[in-house]
C-alpha cells in the first residue's frame, strides 16, 4: 500500500481517519495548520505536516510521495475572515495543484449529498465549483458524499434539552446521518474501487420525528415536537440572506434547506443514532 495523506486532519472527519488508518496499519501523513492538536494519537515526527491549505506556498514540496490524498477540508461556518470559496473550493484546489505537482495518483474529496442539486446555495457553490477542478485534473478521483453526521444530530439535542424539540413542516422527510467512525471505514474501504460518487448514509433510515423523538428520549423528556409551519422556513432564510452576510447566514441556509427534503443515501456501517444520543445526554 502506497502513502496516504489526510488533509483536515484535526477536524472532526480527520481524527477518525487517522484512527482507522493507525489501526490497520496502512502508511499515512497528516496534514494541518496545528498538529499539536493531534498529539494523544503519537504519530512518529515524520507523519506529521504542517501547512496552511489557504497558503499554497506552505504546501510546496510537502506532498512529495503521496500516492492518494484525501481531503476533508471545508468549513461549516466562515471564521478567520475567509469565505466558502477561500477554503472549500480555493484551499482544495492548492491541495490538488501540489498533489499533481507530487505525482500523486488519486485525489478523494468529501463533499455533501445532493451537492449538485443544491449548487444556488453558497456552501455547496464552493464545494461543486472544486468538484468540477477535480473531474478536470486528470488525477483518478472520488467525491464521497455523506449525509449528515451524528454530530449534526446534536442540535436536535440541544433543543431536547430544553423539553422541546421544533421542527419545520409535518417532520416527516427522512434521512440516515452517520458516525464518523463508520464514514472513515466506508472511505478507506472503497478507497481502491472504481466509484468515483460515493453517497454514504448510516444504517437507520428515520424521519426527523423519529430523531426528534429519540433525542428527546435520550434526556428523559415525554415527546414534545412542535412543527413550525414551513413559510416560517423559508421567510427565515429570506431574512438571513437579505439583511446579512454569507457568513452569518450560509450555515443556516444550508441547513434550513438540508431540512425540507429528503436526504437518504445507500446505507454503511453499524453504528445507531439512538445510542449515540443515549452516550452525548449521559455525558451531560
Amino acid at each position: 500500500m502506497k502513502k496516504i495523506l489526510i488533509a483536515g486532519a484535526t477536524g472532526y472527519l480527520g481524527r477518525h481517519l487517522i484512527a482507522e488508518l493507525q489501526e490497520r496499519q496502512l502508511p499515512f501523513q497528516a496534514l494541518a495548520r496545528s498538529p499539536q492538536k493531534l498529539k494523544h494519537f503519537q504519530l512518529p515526527p515524520d507523519t506529521l505536516i504542517r501547512a496552511e491549505v489557504t497558503q499554497p506556498e506552505s504546501l510546496r514540496g510537502q506532498l512529495k510521495g503521496i500516492d492518494t490524498l484525501i481531503s476533508t477540508v471545508g468549513i461549516t461556518r466562515q471564521k478567520d475572515g475567509l469565505t466558502y470559496m477561500d477554503v472549500d473550493y480555493q484551499a482544495n484546489l492548492n491541495l490538488l495543484e501540489e498533489a499533481k505537482r507530487a505525482g500523486a495518483r488519486r485525489f478523494i474529496y468529501i463533499s455533501a449529498i445532493n451537492g449538485r442539486q443544491m449548487r444556488h446555495l453558497k456552501i455547496m457553490a464552493a464545494k461543486e465549483r472544486f468538484v468540477d477542478a477535480l473531474m478536470a485534473s486528470g488525477l483518478e478521483y472520488q467525491i464521497v458524499r455523506p449525509n449528515g453526521f451524528f454530530s449534526d444530530m446534536t442540535d436536535f439535542l440541544d433543543m431536547a434539552k430544553s423539553g422541546r424539540v421544533y421542527l419545520f413542516g409535518n417532520g416527516d422527510y427522512k434521512l440516515n446521518p452517520i458516525h464518523g467512525r463508520d464514514l472513515a471505514k466506508t472511505i478507506i474501504d472503497e478507497m481502491g474501487s472504481s466509484a468515483t460518487d460515493l453517497e454514504v448514509g448510516g444504517p437507520d433510515i428515520l424521519t426527523q420525528n423519529e430523531i426528534a423523538a429519540l433525542a428527546l428520549k435520550a434526556v428523559g423528556s415525554p415527546p414534545n415536537i412542535l412543527h413550525l409551519p414551513d413559510w416560517s422556513r423559508r421567510l427565515l432564510i429570506w431574512l438571513m440572506r437579505a439583511f446579512t452576510s454569507s457568513k452569518n447566514y450560509g450555515p443556516y441556509e444550508f441547513f434550513l434547506t438540508m431540512m425540507a427534503q429528503d436526504n437518504v443515501a445507500p446505507r454503511y456501517g453499524v453504528e445507531r443514532l439512538e445510542h449515540f444520543f443515549r452516550k452525548e445526554a449521559d455525558s451531560l
